[in-house]
């Protein structure tokens, strides 16, 4: 595929996934995200080619314009959207597939200490990673699969799945392929069904506390 064609899909990801977007124009002046991933392929072209200093110094100048922070060493499919965008951080190692969409405050990153090799995730094709995101460590989050919206997911997901928490625990596997859109507010929380089920006990165990009320009463007159 040639550059300028990556360039365009780039540009029409935007109109796919973003309702705001009116016109090329505004799309390619004003979408910080589109600036950081075209950045980001200027500057790993010149990472492949062993230019580490200058990759390094676009990265850097990207970042300081979008805020956006994506190392000229991490591998992007084509069709990947960043939505608004400020604070996303993506290593070195990272590899990312196709039609991936990522918000703002993500994270794709290792897990400390000096480890070489691979230590950034691996995300396949047509993942959602909401907002505030943390991806950690040389895992791997399968295709067609979404994390929750401040989920920390330290662990491989697997395809078509759904992943909430702290820890991220995979809430949905049902085997088919999840819709990826742009309803990741309507994801499940696990945390929220315990609170609820506990509230219902609670109520429960009250109107048995106050029923054998009644009968104590009622014997004593």
């Amino acid at each position: 595929m040639s550059f300028i064609k990556l360039l365009k899909q780039d540009i029409d990801v935007v109109f796919d996934q973003d309702p705001a977007a009116r016109t090329y124009f505004e799309v390619c002046l004003t979408y910080s995200g589109l600036h950081a991933i075209w950045s980001h392929r200027i500057a790993h072209a010149f990472f492949r080619k062993k230019f580490f200093f200058l990759a390094r110094v676009i990265s850097q100048i990207s970042r300081f314009f979008t805020g956006i922070e994506i190392h000229p060493g991490a591998k992007i499919g084509t069709r990947f959207f960043i939505d608004h965008g400020m604070g996303v951080v993506i290593g070195e190692t990272c590899e990312i597939g196709n039609n991936v969409t990522i918000y703002q405050a993500v994270t794709l990153g290792g897990t400390g200490g000096k480890e070489k090799g691979k230590r950034h995730p691996t995300i396949k094709d047509n993942v959602l990673i909401a907002t505030g995101a943390k991806v950690l460590g040389s895992i791997t989050i399968g295709e067609s699969s979404k994390i929750g919206a401040g989920s920390v997911v330290l662990k491989d997901v697997p395809a078509h799945s759904t992943v909430v928490g702290i820890p991220g625990r995979v809430v949905i596997q049902n085997g088919e392929k999840v819709r990826k859109d742009l309803d990741h507010h309507k994801l499940p929380d696990p945390i929220s069904e315990v609170l609820k089920e506990m509230e219902d006990e609670i109520q429960s165990l009250k109107i048995e506390l106050k029923e054998i009320q009644g009968g104590v009463n009622h014997n004593d007159d």
